[in-house]
């Protein structure tokens, strides 16, 4: 069988993998299908005033704004390196579809942080007067925090030394 997603003759990937699937299923139980994925794209959240979090999120972690010329802006897109935040005005009244039940939410946000910059934004916060919660996971340390809206923010760190 000629495998058209494999790199080298003989390798398997999770394309070529799912070729095999789709023209021999005796071997399902054996190969699991994967999405590839590269990561999270960004993070829609909603908020009481958009241009005040927006600017916090600027000031505070650095982010930059994206795309500003789309959408009307709204939502306004922030981010930094791969991360972003959609930031959606909070709809007063809004009729939520049955599919999204009420209390749904996010828990929080994580943000990865050498150790160097982990220990910087705790000064930072603590200068801005922005109370910080540590907490030791045994295999990082992360600090967690709340925006202006109450959304809960972590910053967190493998490089433990």
């Amino acid at each position: 069988m000629v495998l058209r997603n494999a790199r080298r003759v003989g390798e398997l990937t999770p394309h070529s993998l799912a070729e095999i699937r789709v023209r021999d299923n005796s071997i399902n139980a054996k190969v699991p299908l994967m999405i590839e994925v590269e990561g999270i794209d960004h993070v829609a959240m909603s908020m009481r005033d958009v241009e005040r979090a927006a600017q916090w999120y600027i000031g505070v972690l650095g982010f930059e704004r994206l795309y500003e010329r789309m959408w009307d802006g709204v939502p306004v897109f922030i981010g930094k390196g791969t991360t972003a935040l959609a930031l959606f005005p909070i709809r007063e009244n809004a009729d939520c579809p049955e599919r999204e039940p009420k209390g749904v939410r996010m828990l929080h946000l994580a943000l990865r942080a050498n150790r160097k910059n982990f220990l910087a934004a705790q000064e930072e916060l603590k200068q801005r007067g922005i109370k910080f919660e540590f907490q030791d996971h045994e295999i990082s340390h992360s600090i967690y925090f709340r925006d202006p809206d109450g959304h809960r923010l972590e910053i967190t760190t493998y490089e433990l030394k």
